[in-house]
Protein backbone atom coordinates (compact mmCIF):
# COMPACT_ATOMS: atom_id res chain seq x y z
CA UNK A 1 0.00 0.00 0.00
CA UNK A 2 1.45 4.00 -0.79
CA UNK A 3 0.82 6.02 2.24
CA UNK A 4 1.88 9.92 1.44
CA UNK A 5 4.88 10.94 3.59
CA UNK A 6 6.10 14.10 4.24
CA UNK A 7 9.84 14.49 5.46
CA UNK A 8 11.15 18.06 7.27
CA UNK A 9 14.11 15.82 8.63
CA UNK A 10 17.78 15.15 7.93
CA UNK A 11 17.62 11.41 7.29
CA UNK A 12 15.88 9.03 4.84
CA UNK A 13 12.46 8.07 4.98
CA UNK A 14 11.58 5.09 7.60
CA UNK A 15 12.18 1.35 5.85
CA UNK A 16 11.75 -2.04 6.51
CA UNK A 17 14.99 -3.46 7.26
CA UNK A 18 14.00 -6.90 6.19
CA UNK A 19 11.80 -9.02 3.75
CA UNK A 20 9.81 -9.86 6.56
CA UNK A 21 9.89 -7.13 8.96
CA UNK A 22 6.71 -5.55 10.49
CA UNK A 23 8.08 -2.43 11.54
CA UNK A 24 10.17 1.02 10.23
CA UNK A 25 12.35 2.46 12.60
CA UNK A 26 11.72 5.36 13.36
CA UNK A 27 14.59 8.28 13.52
CA UNK A 28 15.19 11.35 16.40
CA UNK A 29 14.81 14.51 14.75
CA UNK A 30 17.32 16.93 16.61
CA UNK A 31 18.77 19.90 16.49
CA UNK A 32 21.06 19.08 19.46
CA UNK A 33 21.39 15.91 21.91
CA UNK A 34 18.49 15.43 24.43
CA UNK A 35 19.44 13.66 27.77
CA UNK A 36 17.03 11.91 29.73
CA UNK A 37 16.91 10.87 33.16
CA UNK A 38 16.32 8.33 35.05
CA UNK A 39 12.66 7.83 34.86
CA UNK A 40 12.06 11.07 33.52
CA UNK A 41 9.87 11.09 30.05
CA UNK A 42 10.74 13.12 26.72
CA UNK A 43 8.81 14.38 23.45
CA UNK A 44 11.12 13.08 20.79
CA UNK A 45 10.66 14.53 16.91
CA UNK A 46 11.17 13.11 13.70
CA UNK A 47 10.59 15.05 11.20
CA UNK A 48 7.57 13.04 9.83
CA UNK A 49 4.07 13.67 8.87
CA UNK A 50 1.94 10.69 6.80
CA UNK A 51 -1.83 10.65 5.25
CA UNK A 52 -3.34 6.93 6.38
CA UNK A 53 -6.36 5.72 4.86
CA UNK A 54 -8.65 5.34 6.26
CA UNK A 55 -9.38 2.09 8.43
CA UNK A 56 -5.48 2.05 9.31
CA UNK A 57 -3.77 3.41 12.08
CA UNK A 58 0.18 3.51 12.79
CA UNK A 59 1.35 1.90 16.04
CA UNK A 60 4.03 3.39 17.30
CA UNK A 61 6.06 0.70 19.90
CA UNK A 62 8.98 0.82 21.67
CA UNK A 63 12.42 -1.16 19.99
CA UNK A 64 12.94 -4.20 21.24
CA UNK A 65 16.89 -3.96 22.31
CA UNK A 66 17.09 -0.07 23.29
CA UNK A 67 14.41 -1.38 25.79
CA UNK A 68 16.71 -4.11 26.76
CA UNK A 69 19.93 -3.04 26.51
CA UNK A 70 19.04 0.58 28.03
CA UNK A 71 15.66 0.88 29.36
CA UNK A 72 14.44 3.19 26.98
CA UNK A 73 11.00 2.22 25.98
CA UNK A 74 7.82 4.45 24.39
CA UNK A 75 5.75 4.96 27.40
CA UNK A 76 2.23 5.03 25.65
CA UNK A 77 2.87 1.41 24.04
CA UNK A 78 1.90 1.24 21.51
CA UNK A 79 1.33 4.83 20.70
CA UNK A 80 -1.78 5.67 17.87
CA UNK A 81 -1.61 7.83 15.25
CA UNK A 82 -4.87 7.76 13.46
CA UNK A 83 -5.89 8.20 9.45
CA UNK A 84 -7.31 11.96 10.41
CA UNK A 85 -3.93 13.15 12.65
CA UNK A 86 -1.86 15.12 10.29
CA UNK A 87 0.67 16.57 12.45
CA UNK A 88 4.32 15.86 13.48
CA UNK A 89 5.04 11.71 14.33
CA UNK A 90 6.35 12.28 17.57
CA UNK A 91 7.26 9.66 20.63
CA UNK A 92 7.16 9.67 23.96
CA UNK A 93 10.44 7.42 25.12
CA UNK A 94 10.92 6.83 28.99
CA UNK A 95 13.78 5.98 30.85
CA UNK A 96 13.38 3.46 33.12
CA UNK A 97 17.18 2.79 33.85
CA UNK A 98 19.33 4.44 36.69
CA UNK A 99 21.29 6.16 33.89
CA UNK A 100 20.95 9.45 32.24
CA UNK A 101 20.32 8.04 28.38
CA UNK A 102 21.53 10.73 25.14
CA UNK A 103 19.59 10.41 22.47
CA UNK A 104 21.21 12.10 19.13
CA UNK A 105 20.38 13.31 15.81
CA UNK A 106 19.02 10.08 13.54
CA UNK A 107 19.29 7.62 16.38
CA UNK A 108 16.66 4.94 16.05
CA UNK A 109 14.45 5.65 18.86
CA UNK A 110 10.95 3.57 18.23
CA UNK A 111 9.14 1.34 15.49
CA UNK A 112 6.16 2.01 13.47
CA UNK A 113 3.72 -0.78 12.23
CA UNK A 114 0.37 0.17 9.63
CA UNK A 115 -2.23 -1.49 10.80
CA UNK A 116 -5.71 -2.08 9.69
CA UNK A 117 -8.36 -1.77 11.97
CA UNK A 118 -12.54 -1.33 12.13
CA UNK A 119 -14.88 0.57 13.78
CA UNK A 120 -17.38 -0.82 16.34
CA UNK A 121 -20.85 -0.44 16.66
CA UNK A 122 -22.36 -1.36 20.24
CA UNK A 123 -25.07 -3.64 20.32
CA UNK A 124 -26.46 -3.20 24.24
CA UNK A 125 -27.29 -6.55 25.34
CA UNK A 126 -28.76 -7.50 29.27
CA UNK A 127 -26.88 -10.67 29.05
CA UNK A 128 -23.85 -12.24 27.32
CA UNK A 129 -23.53 -16.04 25.93
CA UNK A 130 -21.69 -18.32 28.10
CA UNK A 131 -18.03 -20.00 27.20
CA UNK A 132 -15.86 -22.33 28.96
CA UNK A 133 -13.48 -19.54 30.15
CA UNK A 134 -16.40 -17.43 31.62
CA UNK A 135 -15.14 -14.44 33.43
CA UNK A 136 -11.62 -15.74 34.19
CA UNK A 137 -8.43 -13.68 33.56
CA UNK A 138 -5.27 -12.31 34.42
CA UNK A 139 -3.70 -15.79 34.81
CA UNK A 140 -6.69 -17.38 34.69
CA UNK A 141 -5.97 -19.87 31.46
CA UNK A 142 -2.45 -21.60 33.13
CA UNK A 143 0.29 -21.51 35.52
CA UNK A 144 3.24 -22.36 32.89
Amino acid sequence: MKIEIVNTSKHALPKYETAASAGMDLRANLDKPMRIAPMERVLVPTGLYIELPVGYEAQVRPRSGLALKKGITVLNSPGTIDADYRGEIRVILINLSNEIYEIIDGDRIAQMVISSHVQAQWDEVKILSETSRGAGGFGHTGGK
